[in-house]
């Protein structure tokens, strides 16, 4: 179930590649060839987000099921365990590890990926 909803989601948003570049077993999107988002598409049981540093802090300590990013820069990225959250928090989740790559894009990229939207 998770897997369908959060490629579905992923891939409708603008400038969005889905690509294995880590071998078969772990899923990566990426929006202008950054890393937003990324899950072991066979054990769909995680999913690994970029997040402000701060609202990352905020979230492990108020949300059991987000927690440092594994194998991951640990300050920027959180592994959100999705067992028992809403779809709604984890698409909003989504969209802010999305919107963090973003806007650290060129702003010509930004602007292409806008006009797309």
């Amino acid at each position: 179930m998770w897997f369908d909803i959060v490629r579905d989601y992923c891939v409708s948003l603008p400038g969005v590649t889905e690509e294995f570049p880590f071998g078969p077993d772990t899923i990566v999107w990426k929006v202008a060839g950054k890393m937003f988002c990324l899950g072991n598409a066979e054990q769909f049981r995680s999913i690994n987000l970029k997040c402000d540093p701060e609202r990352a802090a905020e979230l492990r300590e108020s949300i059991e099921q987000v927690q440092p990013g594994y194998h991951m820069n640990k300050t920027m990225w959180n592994t959100v365990v999705l067992d028992g959250l809403s779809w709604n928090f984890v698409q909003d989740l989504i969209r802010h590890s999305y919107d963090e790559v973003v806007r650290k894009l060129p702003k010509t990229t930004q602007t292409i990926l806008k006009q797309k939207q």
